[in-house]
């Protein structure tokens, strides 16, 4: 699990990456998580679209910034996050992109506990519920990942190639874009 504190808004985040899930019920999982997290915004995502922990990380801070300025779309803090993630403006389509499913194996929890829980008691909480094995290896990069990004998010071969720094710097490029793709979200609302 990968911890931030985001001072402006006084809150932690975590998020943790999990292999080997199996759900059965989605909403029944979520709503047993929720139910034992309290206030406790918890909110997960398909794994093989999780462009890293910068990716998770501009996610919260949009959606955080978003209802400081009013202007979020969900009044959910978690749905918010997941928008941001997926940079959609329709909650339907942001599911459909990046929300979970029962035949997901790799999938990607983002944790912001609102009271004095530590976002490693979350995930704690979260592994009751969950079968699956933690390892944050799932948020990394590899070359079918990068592929699928690409195609979720639509990044050309042009937006690739002018963001590229140098050789080699694929994967970080990938990520800058799906950081701007979130970041233009936020410009049109």
């Amino acid at each position: 699990m990968r911890t931030e504190r985001l001072g402006e808004y006084g809150k932690y985040m975590g998020a943790v990456g999990y292999r080997n899930v199996k759900i059965r019920n989605v909403e029944q999982f979520l709503e047993k998580v929720r139910a034992k997290l309290g206030d406790t915004h918890v909110q997960f995502f398909n794994a093989e679209l999780v462009a890293g922990w910068e990716h998770v990380l501009f996610a919260v801070l949009n959606a955080l910034t978003a209802f400081k300025n009013k202007r979020n779309i969900s009044n959910s803090l978690a749905v918010e996050i997941l928008l941001f993630a997926s940079a959609q403006r329709q909650i339907k389509r942001a599911v459909q992109l990046m929300g979970i499913n029962k035949n997901m194996p790799k999938i990607v929890a983002v944790i912001i506990p609102d009271d004095q829980m530590k976002p490693s008691e979350a995930v704690k909480k979260i592994s009751e519920f969950l079968h699956g094995e933690e390892d944050n290896s799932v948020l990394e990069i590899n070359d079918e990942k990068f592929c699928r990004i690409r195609e979720a998010f639509g990044i050309s071969d042009e937006e690739l190639k002018a963001k590229l720094r140098r050789k080699g710097l694929e994967k970080e490029a990938l990520t800058e874009l799906v950081v701007e793709h979130m970041a233009l979200l936020a410009t049109q609302r």
